[in-house]
């Protein structure tokens, strides 16, 4: 039996990755706001700090860490609080737990990044280099700039990059923990249901296309998170995989759209 740990485990994404996880015969140390094994904030350092405190308590070996932990940028929504909660929230949990993971002798994480970042144009990307940068605060006065539906995005592109340039170290994958990430599309969670109903986005929502003609289930999702948590997924190492029923396909057939984002020299520490 391995241990997972995943955040955001009450509903949607991690819901359906935990109860995935659970029949496979794992075991699953759950964080969340409520309803969880470990309940903690993740949207604030000392949220992160007392999850990663209440994990630790539980085990001392973690397989694999899911953080599914977000919120989307719909209207009215704290641009800096998308900021705080998507990327520094994911990254202080995995940071957090890195002890455990090379406690496991080979262990992965699944971040979850977003197929917004090729399919809306737009986001601000000097957001995604201050999460790469580690600076919160700088990240968080930069989202105060602008209407969380650009935050959102560049939150989740950082989270993508983050797993991508930190998973190739010697303090990642030196120690035998695999980062990788899956870039979901419009998948049907709380989360769409807040879409729907946004003034603004709700109708635009309606035109999202896809090959399949349909929204995503979340047990979709949970599907290749629990593959790339597998040894079966031993050689995957820093990828971003899609999974969006073909809609970043439909709008760029050859090949996703580049960022054209500086981004910051990878740093030596775990901020990577």
């Amino acid at each position: 039996m391995r241990t997972y740990v995943v955040s955001g485990a009450a509903s949607g994404i991690g819901a359906a990755t935990t109860a995935l996880l659970r029949e496979q015969g794992d075991r699953v140390v759950t964080v969340d706001l409520r309803d969880a094994d470990v309940t903690a904030d993740l949207s604030t350092p000392e949220g992160r700090d007392a999850a990663v405190a209440g994990v630790r308590s539980l085990t001392d070996v973690v397989h694999g860490v899911v953080p599914a932990a977000g919120i989307g940028g719909f209207t009215g929504t704290d641009p800096a609080l998308v900021v705080s909660v998507n990327f520094f929230g994911a990254v202080g949990l995995v940071q957090g737990l890195h002890e455990p993971m090379s406690n496991a002798e080979g262990a992965a994480v699944v971040l979850l990044a977003s197929n917004s970042i090729t399919g809306q144009p737009g986001w601000a990307g000097e957001i995604a280099v201050a999460c790469l940068r580690g600076d919160e605060a700088a990240a968080r006065v930069a989202a105060a700039e602008h209407e969380a539906v650009m935050v959102y995005p560049a939150t989740k592109a950082a989270l993508a990059w983050w797993a991508r340039r930190a998973g190739v170290t010697e303090d990642w994958i030196g120690r035998g923990i695999r980062l990788n990430s899956v870039a979901p599309g419009k998948i049907a969670t709380a989360m769409t249901e807040q879409l729907a109903a946004d003034p603004v986005f709700g109708p635009l929502s309606e035109a999202y296309p896809s090959a399949l003609g349909r929204d995503g289930r979340p047990e979709e999702i949970a599907a290749p998170i629990a593959f790339l948590l597998s040894e079966a997924a031993s050689l995957v190492v820093g990828s971003v995989l899609y999974v969006d029923g073909g809609t970043d396909a439909i709008l760029h057939p050859i090949a996703p759209q580049g960022w054209g984002v500086e981004l910051p020299a990878v740093s030596p520490d775990r901020t990577g």
